[in-house]
This record gives C-alpha cells, sequence and structure tokens, in this order.
C-alpha cells in the first residue's frame, strides 16, 4: 500500500489550523498529517495535535526553512504540501496524489490562478505578483506552469529526495517550480478551488519584501540553470553601450582623419572587453550547467535503485 503525507506548515494559525487537519484526515484518511510549527505564538501546535495531527517543530524562521526539515525527515511514497490557513478545499487533493502514485508526474501544482483566485482574493498587488511570476518563469524557462507560487502541490519520493533546497522563506514555491522544469521532471497542473482566509486570519506574506525576495530569486536560478542565456543578454547590452561610445570618435575620425575623444574610446574598449568576457562565460558556466544535469541524472537513478 503507497504511503501518503500531508505536509502542513504553520506559523501562527490557531484559527484554522484544526480544520484544515480534520478536513484532510477526511479526504485521505490513509494519510499521515504531518504538521510543522514554525515558532508560533500562538497555539497552533496544540490545536493541531488535538485534531489528529503528527506534530513537529522547527525553529529557523521561514516557510523554506520549514519545507527542508519536512523533506529530511518524511518518508512517503507521495507528499501532499498545503497551508495551514484552510484557503485550499481538499477536494482535488485525491486526484492530485494520484497522479504522483500512478507514475504520471513528479510534481503536481495545484492551479488557482485558472479557478477562484482572482474573485476571492482582494488584495490587488497579489493578484499583480502571481501573474508577474507566472508570467516570467513560463517565458524564461519555456514551460506552461499556470500557478508558480500556489501552496497546494503534491510530490514524488524522487523529487522531495533530490531538491537541493536553497530558498529559506515564501520564495521556496518558486524555487520548486524552477527546478523541476530544469531538471525536465514530469510536471502536472490540476485546477483546484481557493477561498480567502477567514475573518480574522492574517496573511504572513509581505507583498512587497516577499515579492521582491521571489523576482531576485527567478533571476538567481535564471544565471544558475540558463547562464548561457543569461550571460548573453548581459553581453550584448555591454556590447551596445561599447558601439555608442564607438561611434562618436569613429565618425570625427571619418570625417577628419584625426582621431579625438579619447575618453569615448577608452569606454567603448572596456564595454567591448566586457561583453567579451561576458559571453565568454556564459559558454563555460553553461557546459559546467550541463555537467550538472548529468550528475543530477545519475543521482536519481541512485535514489531509484535504492528505493528498490
Amino acid at each position: 500500500m503507497h504511503k501518503i503525507a500531508v505536509l502542513i506548515p504553520v506559523f501562527n494559525e490557531a484559527q484554522t489550523i484544526a480544520k484544515v487537519v480534520k478536513d484532510y484526515k477526511k479526504e485521505l484518511p490513509e494519510a499521515d498529517i504531518y504538521v510543522y510549527d514554525n515558532n508560533s505564538t500562538d497555539n497552533s501546535a496544540a490545536l493541531a495535535e488535538e485534531a489528529g495531527a503528527i506534530v513537529r517543530h522547527e525553529y529557523m524562521q521561514g516557510k523554506g526553512n520549514v519545507i527542508r526539515r519536512m523533506f529530511r525527515e518524511i518518508e512517503a511514497d507521495c507528499y501532499l504540501m498545503v497551508d495551514g490557513d484552510d484557503t485550499y478545499p481538499p477536494t482535488k487533493a485525491k486526484e492530485m496524489c494520484d497522479l504522483i502514485l500512478d507514475g504520471k508526474a513528479e510534481m503536481v501544482v495545484g492551479d488557482r490562478l485558472s479557478s477562484t483566485y482572482f474573485t476571492e482574493n482582494k488584495r490587488m498587488f497579489h493578484n499583480f505578483g502571481n501573474v508577474l511570476v507566472r508570467f516570467l518563469v513560463n517565458k524564461l524557462f519555456k514551460s506552461n506552469v499556470r500557478d508558480i507560487m500556489t501552496g497546494e502541490r503534491a510530490f514524488s519520493r524522487l523529487f522531495v529526495k533530490s531538491f537541493p533546497v536553497i530558498s529559506g522563506g515564501f520564495e521556496i514555491e518558486t524555487e520548486m517550480t524552477i527546478h523541476a522544469l530544469d531538471k525536465k521532471m514530469r510536471l502536472e497542473n490540476v485546477l483546484i478551488d481557493y477561498r480567502d482566509r477567514p475573518a480574522g486570519s492574517e496573511s504572513k506574506l509581505n507583498t512587497i519584501s516577499d515579492g521582491i525576495k521571489v523576482l531576485k530569486t527567478i533571476v538567481k536560478l535564471f544565471k544558475q540553470y540558463r547562464p548561457f542565456i543569461f550571460f548573453s543578454i548581459l553581453s550584448l547590452i555591454s556590447l551596445i553601450i561599447g558601439v555608442g561610445f564607438f561611434i562618436p570618435p569613429f565618425i570625427g575620425y571619418i570625417k577628419t582623419g584625426l582621431v579625438a575623444k579619447f575618453p569615448s574610446l577608452i569606454a567603448a574598449s572596456f564595454f567591448g572587453i566586457v561583453a567579451i568576457e561576458l559571453f565568454v562565460g556564459g559558454v563555460i558556466l553553461e557546459s559546467m550547467a550541463r555537467k550538472d544535469r548529468q550528475s543530477f541524472e545519475l543521482h536519481l537513478i541512485n535514489l531509484e535503485n535504492s528505493k528498490k
């Protein structure tokens, strides 16, 4: 029989956590429900335990740190991650887990943005941020992930045990998505319902500061996973600036036969050299990234063999 683990990271969700645990226990009675409390100052942990969850603690603050601990400690065939704020009804939980257990995906993304998210969520900048992040990731990585920052996802054991968690906070969802895309892991979208937090329950996500962190994460991971394209863009920008500095002394030379505006010529040479270095650096880093992908594939083979 397949083992399913429901993972619920929690920080001050006393108002909703008991209901979330009970709802998912009802929907997935065969699953173990794990609640990892992240330094809550209310009685979230006690309420989760009373509701029937296995409660553990992570003392490094941040959702990414909680997920890192969960992935290290818990053994299962399918992992379903949800938030403890009761914004994700469990109606599609079984469908998402079945896609994993049937071997049809390594990650299943719960797609809020194509259903009720924009009518339920009244925070305009949150909505804009979700759309912007989705657009950037899909463009940069040539994908069609419908919800990058959703908090409801299902994972295979292969994904969980091979995913190196770097992010400490809410940017973890973006990191997961980009990792799956880069490593060519099978990814499916499942349409899920979303409901806004109940009255009195407050989001821990800061639209501005956490949004900036997410965008920085996208840039960092794009540089890491697609270095040739990243550094080629920078090289082209440097080359264009260099040409801009070169044109005035070149025109002067054509007209007078003399080289004037030496500072512009020096600047043009500087940006030209930088452009060459950036391009060469991109080529070298792309080779390293390719080798890393090959090593990762061997790591996956070892993981599969160890399971057998």
